[in-house]
């Protein structure tokens, strides 16, 4: 609740209606970008983005570049950004990481067995971890491929800020 009501003040994000968050409902890649970039202050972007599935006019356009402008996120090829694509835990909490100026986390040690040494969120995992953004799915497994919901992304934002 304290993430919600903290991401509802912030206007990071608002209700599916007047009276729901739909916490349930997976977050897409054009979400999450958004998310970051309100919670960031909306701040200007330089420039522009030119992937094909992103056009000018949408809520998400300049969320995408500042956040590609800012080393947050790439696009899935060169020429598509997949905003329809739901994001899963391990790309979320790389997003955080990235936004987080990616700290050193070379001495920690990984207690999650389904993230292997190599991965694209192995750093992100750690970090996330150690400061108790996120406690895994359980006490052995953190889940990179799960996809993230609502109410998971607005806690792990929250608990990131």
């Amino acid at each position: 609740v304290d993430a919600v009501e903290w991401m509802l003040k912030r206007e990071v994000t608002q209700g599916t209606t007047e009276t729901t968050f739909s916490p349930n409902l997976n977050c897409t890649r054009a979400q999450i970008v958004t998310f970051l970039w309100r919670a960031a202050g909306s701040p200007e972007p330089k420039g522009t983005v030119s992937f094909t599935d992103v056009s000018a006019g949408s809520y998400y356009a300049k969320a995408v570049a500042w956040a590609v402008e800012n080393g947050i996120t790439k696009g899935l090829t060169e020429t598509t950004f997949g905003p329809k694509e739901n994001c899963s835990r391990g790309q979320i909490v790389t997003m955080l990481y990235r936004a987080a100026g990616e700290p050193d986390v070379s001495d920690l040690k990984m207690p999650f067995t389904d993230v292997k040494e190599g991965s694209f969120c192995y750093d992100a995992v750690l970090w996330a971890y150690k400061n108790g953004i996120t406690n895994g799915q359980n006490a052995t497994t953190f889940g990179p491929t799960a996809t993230c919901n609502r109410g998971n992304f607005v806690t792990l934002l929250y608990r990131s800020k």
